[in-house]
């Protein structure tokens, strides 16, 4: 019986399983310690996992805002205690013209920067020389801004009550200065006074104004009243009514005055006549009317001067 050949007795191979995720991560972990390539105590870098608990769908698709005082929490611990915040650059500029002002009386400034300088007190935060421009361009000229109407005035931006009552004060103190410069010496040697004096109450008024200078006997200034104001184009004048004043103030002299808003001082016909009636009854009552002058924006007609009186 012939032996059958004994085969070897095979050993089963051992079967490998793929590690898992975590498992090759310890693995590598291991050999990166061994190199000296990973502190052995490094950190754990793992997110908190409460982290983003409250952090919601609706959060991650809202836009950002930031709100305002978030911005200045942000912004503040940057900036020393020590360190003042930059002056606007404009304040060196009105020291510069407050300098200038006070080196050449004003006579040195252009009109756009006195009108800066009146409104440095009602605007003490903001660029005031593009504003006296913008007044400047839809006015006119100096005269025309102090001028303007309050209602005009507030259509320009940053024009408010202050700055109104400070073109006010500069109209009052300017009717006060020449009037006074006309009291103190005799109008009839001062016609130039007279003239300066008108310009400054009418010129420049959107309505006519018929307004009247009594004098006394040696040809001083008792009073400048206004004794009718009437439309665009008209004013009303009554004639008795002007002696009755003129007697109530012992005035032995009148000089008579109106404008012409149409910017035209030439007279008109009913300009004409009526300074007539008015010479006529005055006269009879013992007052001369020294003259009658017409003031406009581009100048003033004397009736004397024209020989209408």
């Amino acid at each position: 019986m012939t032996d059958k050949p004994t085969v070897p007795e095979q050993t089963p191979k051992k079967i490998q399983r793929e590690l898992t995720d975590k498992e090759a991560e310890q693995v590598v972990r291991a050999e990166a310690e061994k190199l000296g390539l990973l502190p052995r105590d490094a950190p754990n870098t793992d997110p908190d996992p409460t982290l983003f608990d409250d952090f919601t769908v609706e959060d991650a698709e809202a836009p950002i805002e930031p709100e305002m005082q978030d911005i200045v929490a942000g912004v503040t611990p940057l900036i020393s205690k020590d360190t003042k915040a930059p002056s606007p650059h404009y304040h060196g500029h009105r020291d510069r013209l407050k300098q200038r002002l006070l080196d050449s009386d004003g006579e040195a400034l252009a009109d756009y920067e006195l009108l800066e300088a009146i409104l440095f007190r009602a605007l003490p935060r903001r660029d005031t020389k593009p504003i006296a421009k913008e007044l400047l361009q839809r006015f006119g000229s100096f005269a025309e801004v102090i001028n303007a109407s309050e209602g005009e005035l507030r259509k320009i931006k940053w024009i408010k009550d202050g700055a109104i009552g400070e073109f006010a004060l500069i109209k009052a103190a300017t009717r006060r200065l020449l009037k006074t410069a006309v009291v103190e010496r005799p109008v009839l040697t001062s016609w130039a006074k007279v003239l300066d004096h008108c310009r400054a109450a009418m010129a420049f008024e959107p309505r006519e104004q018929f307004r009247i200078l009594f004098l006394d006997k040696r040809n001083r200034l008792i009073l400048d009243e206004v004794q009718q104001t009437g439309t665009i184009d008209h004013t009303p004048v009554y004639v008795r009514e002007i002696c009755r004043r003129a007697l109530e103030v012992n005035a032995t002299a009148l000089i008579l005055a109106h404008n012409h808003p149409s910017g035209d001082p030439t007279p008109s016909r009913g300009d004409i006549e009526m300074t007539k009636e008015i010479v006529k009854v005055a006269k009879g009552l013992g007052i001369s009317v020294h003259d009658h002058i017409i003031i406009a924006k581009e100048g003033h007609a004397s009736f004397k001067g024209l020989g209408l009186i």
